[in-house]
């Protein structure tokens, strides 16, 4: 189980929500988007997401398209580009009604309040808001007035924005909300982002500001930063899939394919399994290696029964089978009730008084 801190500052124990962003990958393809929700469902993804958007209400026509993007696509025109990456909402239904089939859990990042409405119709159980959708706050708005909840990104963004958006939220929210806060994820909004750019540490100050659970969409090279994320308090990962980085489309080179991002799971769960619940104490496991790895106190030299000890007659010696070292000062000065053999571990009832250190050995 990994740590996620509550509103409280308190850790919580909670299972990392792994999300396949099929995203656009699909290029427009409905058997390739089918391919990428069988990918996801056998790399161990609990859910795959798609985006969904109609080019007329999003961008103008003559936009510009991003660096990385004219460089994977040779488009000059994010109008254009996006039309050929379009899901309608028959297409929609047919990929919800494959993953139910298959057994994994849909959903979508709506890109209009119109998109909302269709994925609602849809039951997806959750909503995802891009980066860049951050600041629209008609679309912010509708998202959290249907009480789904919502897993924000907020590449791009300042924590002004951040506060803003969430502001947003916990005014729109229906008053009987059961998940009245969303998870918010860190990103870095660039295709593939470099190392130096990710900062994962941002998510835990996120977490510390506003107490929200937190996670990261990764759009780094490979799986080491998602994995890190985990280890640093990560609630949800959301990793681009692909089917092969040989595709044409803006998001191929920084995804995953599938191989890659089933190794990704499982070292997200190990990480899981290492973290624990945080409470540093003996585990079960150590206690055998406590045995003969801890010291006891034993005289140096045979000691008649009836003497008095002083520091001249102990020593601490493995195995952790007698008292403490730290019963050291109570024992000085005790009288032995039985003799001694020189290297004999004492025991509390080799004395006339108890020792009691309040020390575990």
């Amino acid at each position: 189980m990994t740590q996620a801190a509550d509103s409280a500052g308190h850790p919580r124990s909670t299972r990392v929500f792994v999300i396949a962003e099929a995203g656009v990958n699909h290029n427009g393809d409905l058997a390739l988007a089918f391919e990428l929700c069988e990918a996801a469902k056998a790399a161990g993804a609990d859910a795959v997401k798609f985006q969904s958007f109609r080019a007329e209400d999003l961008v103008l026509p003559g936009a510009p398209v991003a660096g990385y993007q004219a460089r994977e696509t040779g488009h000059s025109d994010q109008f254009t580009m996006l039309r050929q990456l379009e899901l309608d909402q028959t297409q929609h239904q047919a990929i919800a009604a494959f993953c139910d089939q298959i057994g994994i859990e849909f959903f979508s990042t709506p890109f209009s309040v119109a998109a909302v409405d269709m994925l609602v119709g849809l039951g997806v159980r959750r909503l995802k808001l891009s980066s860049g959708e951050l600041t629209h706050r008609a679309l912010v708005d509708k998202a959290a007035a249907t009480g789904l909840p919502l897993i924000i990104s907020t590449g791009m963004a300042t924590i002004d924005e951040i506060a803003q958006a969430l502001d947003w939220i916990a005014a729109a929210r229906p008053a009987n909300c059961a998940e009245p806060l969303p998870t918010v994820l860190h990103c870095t909004s660039a295709y593939p982002a470099p190392d130096e750019s990710l900062n994962l540490r941002a998510m835990q100050s996120i977490a510390a500001r506003f107490g929200v659970p937190v996670g990261y969409s990764d759009h780094s090279l490979g799986a080491e930063a998602a994995v890190g994320a985990v280890a640093l308090g990560a609630t949800v990962i959301e990793k681009h899939l692909t089917t092969s980085h040989a595709l044409p489309g803006p998001d191929h080179r920084a995804s995953l394919e599938p191989q890659a991002f089933a190794d990704m799971v499982r070292s997200i769960r190990r990480i899981e399994s290492m973290l624990g619940d945080g409470v540093k104490q003996r585990r079960p496991e150590e206690e055998d290696t406590a045995r003969v790895a801890r010291r006891s106190l034993a005289v140096v030299r045979d000691v008649a029964a009836g003497e008095v000890l002083d520091d001249s007659m102990l020593m601490c010696r493995r195995p952790a089978t007698g008292l403490p070292p730290a019963a050291w000062p109570t024992v000085v000065g005790q009288r032995v009730r039985r003799p001694l053999a020189r290297g004999a571990m004492l025991q509390a009832e080799d004395l006339e008084a108890s020792p009691d250190s309040g020390v575990r050995p």
